[in-house]
């Protein structure tokens, strides 16, 4: 199948970073929301991070307004529908995602593939609340999606070959390396990374070292480049608590409880970078760790 237009669902962290590749890679893209202002802050974010991988020479300086002239916005769903290939990349929560399927699927060409970046839920069953599950699967970028290389293709229990090739062949135009995994909860690289960050929680909920010598030690012991802790800020509390939740939901295993002091943070609001404090308070010129 020959893409050349994508939807994408979600204009936050990982929608407009998947907008960004997409048009930078010569696709059409048409981004939504629920806010205008969301779009509007997309669109900036998407410039700014063009223009900076111009003055670094990552791309030519006239790939930033030929990228953008790529990009349309709109707030409903019907828009959406005339796109080859659909990317949802709303919040990490199963009913939210469960409905923007519902309410796309009567505005959808024959032909659409869905997708979702979902880092974590069941791509068979997100698919079987749609019409095609033949032609819905797991799309999943890493984020910074400008900057990561790997994207993870997840197939559901009725995802077909012809589904599998066409979005492999979008990973291969974007210059990223595709991984294929099979549709268990958090796929590959969050059943590992999840349980490890959940663990340094854990090390710092048990009084075994502060943050900062939880994350310099595994940064200088097992030369990670950055330290759980602060990855986990830069991820977001909210979703590494949502992916393990999946794991321990869906592996029923209690090495996956999430420890009770990352819900303490989330229930706190303390989400990491987007919401300014988590394990380290990010209002000052540098950031202070909480603990």
């Amino acid at each position: 199948m020959d893409i050349q237009k994508i939807g994408v669902i979600g204009a936050g962290q990982m929608g407009n970073g998947i907008a960004h590749v997409m048009a930078l890679a010569g696709y059409d893209v048409i981004l939504t929301d629920v806010s205008q202002q969301a779009l509007d802050n997309a669109l900036e974010t998407i410039r700014g991070n063009l223009a900076r991988q111009a003055s670094r020479g990552k791309i030519p300086d006239q790939d930033v307004e030929t990228a953008m002239g790529r990009i349309g916005t709109t707030l409903t769903l019907a828009e959406i529908g005339s796109s080859d290939l659909v990317i949802e990349a709303a919040t990490e929560r199963e009913t939210i995602k469960q409905a923007i399927f519902e309410d796309l699927q009567p505005h959808l060409q024959p032909h659409t593939i869905l997708t979702s970046n979902t880092s974590s839920i069941s791509i068979t069953r997100l698919a079987s609340r749609t019409d095609r599950p033949e032609r819905f699967m797991g799309f999943h970028f890493m984020n910074p999606v400008p900057v990561m290389q790997l994207v993870e293709l997840i197939r559901g229990i009725a995802t077909d070959e012809e589904t599998f090739k066409s979005c492999k062949a979008v990973v291969d135009k974007l210059g990223k390396t595709a991984a294929s995994a099979e549709d268990f909860p958090a796929f590959i690289v969050n059943r590992i990374l999840m349980p490890m960050i959940n663990e340094a929680v854990y090390t710092l909920y048990e009084g075994v070292g502060n943050v900062q010598s939880i994350d310099q030690s595994m940064k200088l012991g097992a030369n990670h480049p950055m330290g759980p802790l602060e990855l986990a800020d830069f991820i977001g509390l909210d979703t590494c608590l949502a992916i393990m939740n999946v794991l321990h939901d869906g592996l029923a295993d209690t090495k996956y409880r999430p420890c009770p002091l990352l819900t303490k943070y989330v229930e706190a609001g303390w989400l990491g970078r987007k919401s300014q404090r988590g394990f380290y308070d990010y209002r000052g010129d540098t950031p202070v760790p909480t603990r």
